[in-house]
């Protein structure tokens, strides 16, 4: 290492002129392009099932709100809690949102079942929801991570609905956190699109009868334009009770994306091995060019 003679000292005022014009003369950092990345989603049903069964009052119930919670406020969201009592549930859908511009709600259910009543020789056993609940979870909460905020066209609320998978279940309804929500809205939303049961390693995602039909094929164009068109199929095949259902009864726009073709739906089998990250990149990035390039 060669040291700097007396002469060739560079006074303090000139090191600071130095270190700017050395500067100017780097070449910037390249800009980190946020995108959504289906093994970060995987990443979050695996945390989910390592909670245990997320029915309403259990341990896991309460890991994941916390869960949540931690992700999206990390993550620069604000974030929200609404407490409800119904139909003797007493629950909490979470709120997380961000964006300028006419209100869209992501939303998506994060309670799991609490018996698996389709499932002939484990009826009692709690569901794991990997894909019936945790799936959806996964995607809104990589969503938070990728969506490039100064390009959203819209306010983005992410709602994680609680109590939608107990129906039938001691006389209860379904969709009973999301029956709430809609009931408090002060503020319409432009659209409302549901992911629910989005992880199947072997996807079809057939057009929900009750969905709005504009909506819906806007969003599956998308997906033919992204190369998807093979698993976004525009035909109509499936009428569900799903937490879309309140938002069209009043009057709002709403999609539901989901995969009901699944044969472990309300069973033990919904397990990790039967979801793929690739399913959910595809509704990821459907959902990300949505609200980050189409027009309201």
């Amino acid at each position: 290492m060669n040291a700097l003679r007396g002469s060739d000292r560079i006074p303090a005022c000139g090191m600071g002129i130095f270190l700017l014009l050395l500067a100017a003369c780097l070449p910037s950092p390249p800009a980190v392009e946020r995108r959504f990345d289906g093994q970060a989603a995987f990443r979050h049903i695996q945390a989910q099932l390592a909670m245990g069964p997320r029915y309403p009052g259990s341990s896991g119930w309460e890991q994941v709100q916390r869960y949540i919670q931690d992700h999206v406020t990390r993550e620069g969201w604000r974030f929200e809690v609404q407490p409800f009592v119904a139909s003797g549930i007493s629950g909490r859908n979470l709120i997380a949102r961000a964006g300028h511009g006419p209100v869209i709600l992501v939303g998506a259910h994060y309670d799991t079942r609490r018996r698996a009543d389709r499932d002939p020789e484990r009826p009692e056993d709690p569901v794991p929801g990997a894909n019936d609940g945790a799936s959806g979870v996964a995607v809104l909460l990589e969503l938070a991570r990728a969506l490039d905020r100064p390009r959203l066209r819209y306010e983005v609320w992410l709602v994680f609905f609680d109590a939608e998978d107990q129906g039938e279940l001691d006389g209860l309804p379904w969709i009973i956190g999301s029956t709430h929500f809609a009931a408090m809205l002060t503020t319409t939303p432009t659209a409302m699109i549901l992911v629910d049961m989005v992880g199947d390693a072997d996807p079809q995602f057939y057009y929900e009868r009750h969905s709005d039909p504009v909506l819906r094929e806007r969003l599956w164009r998308i997906a033919a334009e992204l190369g998807y068109r093979e698993w976004f199929i525009p035909e109509p095949r499936w009428a569900l009770i799903d937490d879309h259902l309140p938002f069209l009864q009043r009057g709002i726009p709403a999609v539901d994306i989901i995969d009901f073709d699944y044969p472990a739906w309300h069973t033990t089998a919904d397990t990790l091995d039967r979801v793929s990250p690739h399913t959910l990149e595809a509704v990821g990035r459907v959902l990300e060019h949505f609200l980050e390039s189409e027009p309201p």
